[in-house]
């Protein structure tokens, strides 16, 4: 099968489109041949090794953390799938590879695919929805009339947290350029500020959860529009010592990681704000929730643009301008 990958850490290599075998499948696992693949920052991160402490992946490696096609054979223990379902999927940590014509996923990682979007808007919804949901639902256990500050409300998080928490009942406020008002507004964003002429830290307050996913000083100022007993969740770190202890990093790791989020965690508990560091993880069930608030037209993901499987690279570079508005796509299928 051809699929993309890398041979070491570069942040500026391109991936490599090579010709591999197709992956066997064990007992929990199903083979799913891959229709559409969505792109995330994560895959860039992991490329420059910004993340090899936390994940050591062996080489080569597969990138691709976003899935949507037909499953094509099925482990012998394998209940809840059978061949020729639709399905979507992020796949575990350390069994990515969805940049691929065909990935060998666990049935627990796996949901059958909504039935009112297509291949490409299914492969743009897994890994930015279980997102949205950990942070919203499970740790956040956001109410009906509660206030939630999403930053960065045109980006893949954003756009299916926005809609998340309107559906949870929450006020909803963003930050975004003027030029994504109308369509932030029309998913359900209460509250949308121009990040370039405006401080939320001076229009927001007493909001009971913060998603975070931008830089430290944005963190900090999040500290700030949160009233006590509320919750800064953020997805760009720093990582926390609890989030070590979760993943079972070695000891030292776990101590780096103290020292490195020691300040904001004493900041948060110095205000009587919970902080936590959210790294999201693969989850079938959650997913399945997911699909069915796409299929009532509670969630719709937004796909930016939608590239052909050749043009990778491509999709990788637009990824990382930062310039995507929602998720960017790899047909699989559509090889030229």
């Amino acid at each position: 099968m051809k699929a993309f990958l890398i041979k070491k850490y570069d942040k500026k290599a391109k991936l490599l489109l090579e010709e591999v075998a197709t992956p066997d499948i064990k007992d929990d696992e199903v083979l799913v041949e891959v229709h559409a693949s969505g792109l995330n920052l994560l895959d860039s991160k992991i490329r420059s090794g910004e993340f090899k402490l936390l994940l050591p992946y062996k080489f080569p490696l597969i990138l691709g953390h976003d899935a949507a096609g037909i499953i094509t054979r099925v482990g012998k223990n394998v209940r809840n799938f059978k061949v020729g379902d639709q399905v979507y999927a992020r796949p575990a940590d350390f069994h990515i590879g969805t940049f691929a014509e065909y990935i060998a996923i666990n049935e627990n990682d796996l949901a059958i695919k909504p039935k009112n979007i297509s291949m490409e808007e299914a492969a743009s919804a897994p890994l930015v929805s279980l997102t949205a949901w950990q942070a919203l639902v499970e740790i956040g256990n956001v109410q009906k009339g509660q206030k939630v500050f999403i930053q960065a409300g045109s980006g893949g998080v954003g756009t299916i947290a926005i809609q998340l928490a309107k559906y949870l009942g929450a006020t909803v406020a963003t930050t975004a350029s003027e030029k994504s008002f109308d369509t932030l507004k029309s998913l359900g964003a209460d509250i949308v500020i121009d990040y370039k002429k405006q401080d939320f830290e001076n229009i927001l307050k007493d909001y009971d959860l913060v998603l975070n996913s931008q830089d430290t000083a944005t963190l900090k100022k999040s500290l700030n529009v949160l009233k006590p007993g509320g919750k800064l969740i953020s997805i760009s770190g720093p990582p926390t010592p609890d989030f070590a202890r979760a993943i079972g990093v070695p000891w030292y790791i776990k101590m780096i990681l103290s020292l490195i989020s020691s300040g904001i965690r004493k900041k948060a508990e110095k205000l009587g704000v919970q902080y936590s560091f959210l790294f999201m993880r693969a989850d079938g069930k959650q997913l399945h929730q997911i699909t069915k608030l796409i299929e009532s037209g509670d969630i719709k993901p937004v796909v930016d643009k939608v590239f052909p499987f050749t043009q990778t690279n491509d999709a990788m570079d637009y990824i990382e301008s930062g310039r995507a508005k929602g998720k960017v796509v790899i047909n699989i299928r559509a090889l030229a």
